[in-house]
This record gives C-alpha cells, sequence and structure tokens, in this order.
C-alpha cells in the first residue's frame, strides 16, 4: 500500500500524454531514491514547456516536538491548539501545471485528522500512506529526518520551505518527514495526552481497521533484506520505520548497481557521499554517467569494480580513476572513447582487469603495470599500445581494424601472455605468430579460428594447451607437425579447415579434438592414452580411422558415408554409434568381437549400414545392438551371453539367424519375410514374436523361461519344430500359431508337455479334428479358432457332453460354419464361459436362448414322470450357475431374431454386440445385469423389447425401421438408461425426445443428427 500510495500522489490531477506519463515516472524513481537513501526532498526535472509566469510559494512548517513525535498532538502544540493538516501533491502542483495562476504568496489552510487512524499506524509500527490530497498530521523541525534525529545530510532553510519560482529553470523542492527512528516505544494517545491501554484500544475497534502486525527481528530482517536488490531496497524503506533502518544497512549499498536506470546527478552524489564503502559500481545505460562519475569520485576511494557503457567518456574520466586507488576491474561497453583524434590512456597501478567491449576509439594506450586480464573484443582501434608486463589474458577477438603488425607488437610487449585470443583478425599472418610464441613462451590458450592468412607451419608453441583453428583456410595436413611439437596440447578444434586431408597426432595429452564439415578430410589416425571426447561429423571423404585410447567411452561417427575401414584400441570404450555408415563392410564385426579391441563395449549402434552382409558378433560384454535398416544382411550369427536388446526392424533380407547364446529376455524378429532358419538358446528369454516370418520351416528354440510364443502367419512351420519347441520351453502360457499352416494333429499333440499353457490362438487355420486340443491341453482357458471354415458341429460336440476344457472362459468362433445347433448348446451347456465371439457366422438364424435346454440330450420327451415338476425347478436353479459376460454377434448376416428371456439365467451378462446384423428384426432382452447393448446399423430392427434395469449404453444407430412408440415402450423400463444413440434414425424425430426423457428420466444423452 504504501508503493500505491506514493504512485498516486505522483500521478498528475488529469489524463496524461506520453511525455507526461515518462516524466511522471522519473519523478516516482527519483522519490524512491529520495526517501530510501537519505535526500530530505526530491527534486522535479524541468519541465520542456516553460510556466506562464513564476510563482513563489512558502509554507513554513512547525517545530518538531521529540517527546511525542509523531503525534497528532505535537502538531496542535507547534500550531497555537491547530491542527496541522499535510499538504498534498495536487494541492501543490496541480493549479500549476494545469493553468496560469497570480502571482504572490499562497496562504494554506490546515484541517483535522483521525486520532484512531493516526494511532492504529502508530502501533504498528507502520509509516501510514494516505493519498496525495488526503487529510493527514504533518510533523517538522530541525533534527526531524527520513532516517531519524540524525541524518547525515545538514537540513538547510530551502528543506524546510516549499519554494516555487522561475518555474522552468528552478527545481520544486518539500520536505517529507516521516516518523522519528529513534527505537523507543510509541502508544497511542487520549485527547489529554494520556497513554491508552492497549487491551482497550484494541479492543474498541472494529476488526477491519486492525492493521497486520509483523514484527520481525533485525538480524532476521537484515538477511531478507540482503537479498533484495537497490530497487526494491527503496520500495521496502517506505514501509515503515524499522524497514527504513534496515534498508539503508550499508552492507546493502556495497554493489550500487543503477544499470539503465535514471538518476540526478545530486541523488548520486548524496548516495555516495553516504555510502562511501561501495565496492562495486555499475553505471551501463546511464546518460551522463561520465559525469555522475567525476562529481562523486571523491566518495569512491574503495571502489573496486567499476561498470560504465552506453556513452562518452573522455580522457578526464581515465584521469580520474587514479582516485580510485583499489579500483581492481573496469568494464566499458558500447561507448565512445576520446574524442575520435587524440589517443585514449589507461593508466592505473592498481588496475587487474580491464574490459573494453564494442567501443569506438582512434587509439587505445593502457600503461597498468598490475593489469593481468585485458580485452579489446569488438572494439573499433587502428592501434593499441600496451605496457601491461603483469598481463596473462588479451583479447582482440574481431579487432578488425587493427593491423598485423599492431597485433604483434601488443602481444609480443607482454612476456607473460598465457591466453591470447585474436579470432576474426583477418590480418594475422604466421610471422606474427611465429614473433608470439618466441616472445611468449608461456603461451598455454591461442585462438586464431577465421584467420585465413595463417598455416600455422614452423610454429613451435611447446606449452600450449588448447588451440582453435576453425575456419583457417590455410591449415593442410602440413601442419599438423607444427601442433604435434605442443606435447602438451589437451584440446584441439579444426572445424571448417576446407585444404585438410588428414590428421595423424601422437599427444600424450590431447583430450578432446573436434573436425566437423571437412570436405576433403579422407584419413584420421589418433594416439592418445587420455582421450576421452571425438567429434567427427559432415566429412564426407573420410575413409580411415584409427583410435588408440584408454580414456575414450564413447565414439559417435553418423553419416560417415565413405567410411570403410575402422581400426579401435580402446579398452574403455562402452557406447559406439555408426549410423549411416553405408560404405562399411563384414570386417566391422571383427573390431567389436572378443580381441578386438573394445572388451568393455556395451552399446553399438549399426543402423542403415546396407553394406552389410554377414553379421558374426562373439562378445561377452555386448548388452545392446541395433541393426534397424540393414536391408543386405542375409546372415546373423551373435554369440552374446550378456545381450539384453537387440533391434532387427527393417532387415527383410534376412535368411538365417542364429543368437546361441544370449541373455536376451524378449525378442521381436519384426517382419523378416525370407526367414528359414532360426535358432535361439536364450535362458532367460519369457517373450519371442516370429510373427512375419512366412518361410520359417526350420526352428530350434531352447527357452526355458519362455512364456509366451507369437508365431503368426508362420505358413511353413511344421510339426517337428513345435514339437521341439514344446519339449524345450515347458512354461509356455501363451501361443499363438494363426495362420500357421502346415501344423496338423502330430504337432497339436505335442502341446501335452505345456502344463501351464493357458492360451492357445489357432484362427485361419485348416483345423477339422479338435480332440488332440481336448486331450493335450485340458487347463485351456481361452481357445480362438476364428475363420476355421472346415471346423463342423461334431467337433464341438465333446464341450458340452464330455465336459472337455472345463477351465475354458473365452471362445472364438468367428466367422466360421458352425450351425445353429451347435451354437444353442454351447451358451445352453457350457456355464462357464465368459465371452463368447460369433462374428459373422453366417449360419446363424435365431439366437433364442432358454426355451428348450435340453432339445440336444438323446432322450425322449416323455421320458420325465408327470409329477418330474420339482426335478425341473432343481434344474432351472442349477442353470442359474451361467457366467456369460460378454457376446458379441456382430455381422451376422442371417441372424432375424434374439431372445433372452429370464429363465434363461444369464445373470452375469453385461454386454451384447449385435451390429451391422441387417437382417435381425427382433430383440427381446430381460437381463437384470446388461449395461451396454450395440444395435447399430440392423436395418431390419422392427420389434425391439428391454427389460435391463442397468443397460447405460443404447447404441441404435442407423436403424432405419424403428418406430418412435417401439423405441418408447422399449426403454420404459431402462430406469438406468443414460446414453442413447438414435442418429440416422429417419422414424424417430427431434420432436420426440421430450417424451423418450419422460419415459425415461435418467437419460443424459441423446445422440442424433437432429439435434443442432
Amino acid at each position: 500500500m504504501a508503493d500505491g500510495g506514493r504512485m498516486k500522489g505522483v500521478e498528475g490531477a488529469g489524463g496524461c500524454t506520453g511525455d507526461e506519463e515518462e516524466r511522471n515516472e522519473e519523478v516516482r524513481e527519483e522519490l524512491e531514491l529520495g526517501l530510501s537513501l537519505g535526500r530530505r526532498g526530491w527534486h522535479l526535472p524541468p519541465r520542456q514547456e516553460p510556466a506562464p509566469r513564476s510563482l513563489n510559494w512558502t509554507a513554513v512548517l512547525p517545530e518538531w516536538y521529540t517527546d511525542a513525535a509523531g503525534s497528532s498532538r505535537a502538531g496542535e502544540r507547534a500550531s497555537g491548539g491547530q491542527l496541522i493538516p499535510s499538504l498534498g501533491f495536487r494541492d501543490m502542483l496541480g493549479a500549476i501545471l494545469d493553468g496560469p495562476h497570480a502571482g504572490g504568496s499562497v496562504d494554506v489552510g490546515w484541517g483535522d485528522m483521525d486520532d484512531e487512524d493516526e494511532d492504529r499506524d502508530l502501533q504498528n509500527k507502520r509509516l501510514r500512506v494516505r493519498r496525495f490530497g488526503e487529510e493527514s498530521p504533518q510533523h517538522s523541525g530541525a533534527s526531524a529526518t527520513p532516517f531519524g534525529s540524525e541524518s547525515f545530510l545538514p537540513i538547510s532553510d530551502e528543506h524546510v520551505h516549499f519554494k516555487l519560482s522561475c518555474f522552468p529553470e528552478h527545481e520544486l523542492e518539500f520536505g517529507l518527514s516521516l516518523f522519528p527512528n529513534d527505537g523507543g516505544s510509541e502508544s497511542p494517545r487520549d485527547a489529554n495526552n494520556e497513554l491508552v491501554d492497549d487491551a482497550e484500544n484494541s479492543g474498541g475497534r472494529n476488526s477491519e481497521d486492525v492493521g497486520i502486525k509483523m514484527d520481525l527481528s533485525d538480524d532476521l530482517l537484515h538477511l531478507i533484506f540482503s537479498f533484495l536488490g537497490q530497487k526494491d531496497l527503496c520500495s521496502a524503506g517506505v514501509a515503515c520505520k524499522q524497514w527504513r533502518s534496515a534498508s539503508v544497512h550499508g552492507d546493502f549499498w556495497k554493489c550500487l548497481k543503477f544499470e539503465n536506470t535514471r538518476i540526478s546527478l545530486q541523488n548520486f552524489v548524496d548516495i555516495c557521499r553516504r555510502y562511501q564503502n561501495v565496492t562495486e559500481l555499475n553505471l551501463h545505460g546511464v546518460i551522463n554517467a561520465e559525469t555522475l562519475v567525476l562529481e562523486a569520485i571523491m566518495f569512491l576511494r574503495h571502489l573496486k569494480t567499476l561498470t560504465m557503457g552506453k556513452g562518452q567518456l573522455g580522457e578526464p574520466f581515465f584521469q580520474a580513476l587514479a582516485e580510485c586507488p583499489l579500483l581492481t576491474a573496469l568494464t566499458v561497453t558500447d561507448a565512445s572513447l576520446g574524442s575520435g583524434i587524440q589517443e585514449v590512456t589507461v593508466h592505473h597501478d592498481g588496475l587487474r582487469e580491464l574490459q573494453i567491449l564494442k567501443c569506438r576509439a582512434l587509439r587505445i594506450s593502457v600503461r597498468c603495470s598490475q593489469l593481468q586480464i585485458l580485452s579489446l573484443r569488438r572494439t573499433g582501434m587502428a592501434h593499441v599500445s600496451l605496457n601491461c608486463p603483469q598481463l596473462l589474458d588479451l583479447d582482440f577477438q574481431s579487432c578488425h581494424k587493427l593491423s598485423d603488425n599492431a597485433i604483434r607488437q601488443a602481444a609480443t610487449a607482454c612476456p607473460l601472455l598465457a591466453k591470447l585470443d585474436m579470432s576474426s583478425c583477418s590480418c594475422v599472418t604466421d610471422e606474427t605468430l611465429r614473433e608470439i610464441a618466441s616472445s611468449c613462451p608461456n603461451l598455454s590458450v591461442l585462438d586464431a579460428s577465421n584467420c585465413p592468412n595463417i598455416s600455422f607451419e614452423s610454429v613451435r608453441l611447446p606449452m600450449l594447451i588448447d588451440l582453435r583453428l576453425l575456419s583457417c583456410e590455410g591449415i593442410t595436413s602440413a601442419s599438423m607437425a607444427a601442433i604435434a611439437y605442443s606435447r602438451l596440447l589437451e584440446a584441439l578444434q579444426l572445424d571448417n579447415c576446407s585444404l585438410l586431408t588428414s590428421v595423424s597426432l601422437d599427444l600424450p595429452n590431447l583430450k578432446n579434438i573436434s573436425l566437423v564439415h571437412l570436405r576433403k578430410f579422407a584419413d584420421l589416425n589418433l594416439r592418445s592414452p587420455v582421450l576421452s571426447y571425438i567429434k567427427v561429423s559432415r566429412c564426407s571423404a573420410l575413409h580411415r580411422v584409427s583410435i588408440t585410447s584408454t580414456a575414450l567411452e564413447k565414439l559417435v561417427l553418423q553419416k560417415q558415408e565413405s567410411l570403410s575401414s575402422l581400426t579401435l584400441q580402446c579398452r574403455n570404450l562402452i557406447d559406439v554409434d555408426l549410423s549411416d555408415c553405408e560404405s562399411l563392410t563384414n570386417a566391422i564385426c571383427e573390431v567389436f568381437s572378443d580381441g578386438g579391441g573394445c572388451p568393455m563395449l556395451r552399446s553399438l549402434i549399426l543402423d542403415n549400414c546396407e553394406s552389410l552382409s554377414i553379421v558374426e558378433l562373439n562378445t561377452s560384454s555386448l548388452a545392446s545392438l541395433s541393426l534397424a535398416g540393414c536391408r543386405s544382411m542375409t546372415f546373423l550369427r551373435l554369440s552374446c551371453p550378456n545381450l539384453q536388446n537387440v533391434n532387427l526392424d527393417g532387415c527383410d533380407h534376412l535368411q538365417s539367424a542364429a543368437f546361441c547364446p544370449v541373455g536376451l529376455e524378449s525378442l521381436n524378429l519384426g517382419i523378416c519375410p525370407k526367414l528359414s532358419i532360426l535358432r535361439i538358446d536364450a535362458p532367460n528369454m519369457s517373450i519371442l514374436e516370429l510373427k512375419g516370418c512366412g518361410v520359417l520351416s526350420e526352428a530350434s528354440i531352447n527357452c526355458p523361461l519362455l512364456t509366451s510364443l507369437d508365431a503368426s502367419f508362420c505358413r511353413q512351420l511344421v510339426d517337428d519344430s513345435l514339437s521341439r519347441m514344446a519339449e524345450a520351453c515347458p512354461l509356455i502360457e501363451h501361443l499363438i500359431l494363426s495362420s500357421c499352416l502346415s501344423i496338423g494333429i502330430d504337432g497339436l499333440s505335442s502341446l501335452q508337455c505345456l502344463h501351464k499353457l493357458t492360451l492357445l490362438d489357432l484362427s485361419y487355420t485348416f483345423l477339422i479334428n479338435l480332440k488332440p486340443i481336448f486331450d493335450s491341453c485340458p487347463q485351456l482357458k481361452v481357445l480362438k479358432l476364428s475363420a476355421c471354415k472346415y471346423l463342423s458341429d461334431s467337433p464341438l460336440d465333446a464341450l458340452y457332453t464330455d465336459g472337455a476344457l472345463p477351465f475354458l472362459v473365452e471362445l472364438d468362433l468367428s466367422y466360421s460354419s458352425i450351425g445353429q445347433t451347435a451354437i444353442e448348446d454351447l451358451l445352453a451347456f457350457c456355464k462357464k464361459l465368459v465371452n463368447v465371439n460369433l462374428n459373422g457366422c453366417t449360419n446363424l438364424q435365431e439366437l433364442v436362448c432358454g426355451s428348450d435346454d435340453c432339445s440336444s440330450v438323446d432322450m425322449p420327451v416323455d421320458f420325465c414322470p408327470p409329477n418330474s415338476a420339482p426335478a425341473k425347478s432343481e434344474e432351472i436353479s442349477e442353470q442359474s450357475g451361467r457366467l456369460l459376460e460378454v457376446l458379441n454377434c456382430t455381422g451376422c448376416p442371417n441372424i432375424k431374431k434374439v431372445v433372452i428371456p429370464s429363465m434363461a439365467n444369464f445373470l452375469h451378462l453385461s454386454k451384447i454386440n449385435l451390429n451391422l446384423s441387417t437382417n435381425l428384426k427382433e430383440v427381446d432382452l430381460t437381463c437384470s445385469n446388461l449395461h451396454s447393448l450395440n444395435l447399430s446399423n440392423c436395418s431390419s430392427l422392427e420389434v425391439l423389447k428391454l427389460d435391463c434395469p442397468r443397460l447405460t449404453n443404447l447404441q441404435l444407430l442407423a436403424c432405419t425401421m424403428l418406430q418412435e412408440e417401439e423405441l418408447e415402450s422399449a426403454i420404459s423400463l431402462c430406469s438406468a438408461l443414460e446414453i442413447l444413440n438414435v442418429h440416422s434414425c429417419p422414424k424417430i424425430n427431434a420432436l420426440d425426445f421430450g417424451r423418450l426423457r419422460v419415459v425415461c428420466p435418467s437419460l443424459k444423452r441423446i445422440q442424433s443428427s437432429l439435434i443442432s
């Protein structure tokens, strides 16, 4: 609130234009600094347009009473019993800024104030901030300042009076008195200046008028304020006396950061005068920063770091730096130095770091005996003179105007130089490098990138550690002899050296090397025991690589189209990526096998290496292998006992594969249409997918822990192979043999070894006899016989007459040729079936459950005696154990009638799907647990009777013959129905929806094309 009140006081009386808003912003910033940094008053910047006439306005403030500082009664005694209100900002400036006034003196009236509000502010140790123009008590006095009774600024008469004369040329000043920071206790007083009891005072107030107390210890407040910047400290300083006292602590003002901030000369001088222990000052982007420093230089004797920028800095500025004996770092950015016709001299005996960045100067002379770091990056100058005997780091990057001779003289004048950056100085020659090498024997870091005139031949730098020669057109293979002379070299960058054809280096300390976009580069030979990083990219001509290192762990050589020979002696190499190296030959396998030089290899990527035809890997360390896209590979043999992952996607020409032994837990061969021979010896494998291996005829799989085998579409898989797999993999639970046309009775009989087999899929086969399955797999729970067109009714008799497959819960007979009677008997007598799929069964004409459950039993009709009614009742009671939950009859073209009465006792049936049954005319369901019914696209449906109290979803899409009356009657007994889809039902109008909702109140959503 304090901040908000202050901002409202600074704003003008009316609307502001863009220029006025900018001036008001400057006023606000000056006011913040004035309040929190010690200014008694603040200065309004001169307006651009002159006032029509000058005015003199004087208001004399009463004397400050220290015994009751902050009390409204003190002001009353000082003014002879009259309360003195505050003078609002708009009261002072509104008439002056908005229109002309007659000259002379203006008397100011004083009003009353609210004792209760004032007492509240004092009790809560808060400065009450009011909008300008709001009445408040006025306190003044020679000893009262914004920082207590002992201000660091002397208070003159002009700080106690408001003055306005010659408005455009003079400044407006007025005093602001805050509560004293004397640390004494202050309590509210009554009308007789008596202390008021705290309990009485607080108890009689409304809860909305009581301020929130937040008394923090000085140490805690000091810790919190240590995270704030100058601007935030200024805002916090006007909140209350405690915060004001904490915000002006010298610890927070050792680093003055006024970057891109508007600050007046007087305010800056006052700040520096108060905080003379400032060690860091940032004036980057401050207008007239040079003038500010020159005026306050006498108070900056403890300054250590100075940052300037965006302005004009003349010779007086650099001379004045001598007044700061402790200055160690100077940064000047984007500034104009000197007058442009004379040399700029930087002379300071204590300066250790000097950065002149992106500046403009004619000549620069640096004479600093202790200087260690000098950066003139991107500075436009024609000459530089250095007298810095202790200089270690010199940066001339992008100094385009410096001549070769100027750089040579400057660098050779620094005998202790250890780091030199002259990148993008296009005039530098080999002669300069040789003289620098001779004069600076300790040079360890050199950046000569983008210097087209250097070849680095005959340059000897024995202490060099880091060398950067990016985009140097003169660098060739002959330059490597000079580089090899630097035995201490650790990092080398040779990117974009277009004439470089080969690199052969034997450096004992080389750790990093970068070779990117070298169009003619063909041969790489590196020997270094500590080499740990190699970057080779976009070297289209590279065909041979030889690397010897004991520290290299990862090697990436992607998209090296010409690479055909690779030699590695890297005993700690872990990851190798050779993706898209199209010219790699089969010999690469010897490099990564045991004895090939990479004993610790864990991951190998050979994706899209199209020249590989035979891959044989024998390694005990490899855990991950990717051969995706190797289309020419026909033979694969892996002997990797620790192999955990292999990717063979796109290896569509693979003919023979052997995984003996491997540590794989799962294997997906993808689509290998030409794979005919497969051998797998994987003791840990649990999942194997062979679908798509259409010509696989010989398979030897030894996986004792295998639980799932998918051999879909293995059309040539024979009984012998299936028998061997069953014997070697006794734990198989899921076996998918869909479209395995060569599997016969012998193969199915061998499944008796699979004692845990619960799922068997024989869809799309020529299966005729189911007895081998019933005999060898009594524990089956899921049997899929979809599209077994040669399967007749009789093989299914054992399911409901002999009790075959007693644990069967899911049966799929979709698109089969079984008849109406077999289907009825299955539903009647296989009580444990949970999911039955009869999709596309053309022989299914009616589905009437419960009408004659015993019709298939061979006994006369009159076998039961007349008094057998109790027996009949017990039989019906036994039938209540049916567990059927899902019945799918999608696309049965000849079914016409579906009736499930209550006597059928399908108590668990929850979902029925009759979609696309185009000849279905009648549906009559009485199912107490049915939740979902799909009759979409049943275009002949005319009769619909439902007694399903739990039905929630009814789909009637495109039921073109269904009448609205029939639907209304059907859903009347569906008390839980929520979703009804009648889209494309022409005989059901939108006007009928209201009646449907009345009949079925639970209905929430009706889907129809008639609803907009």
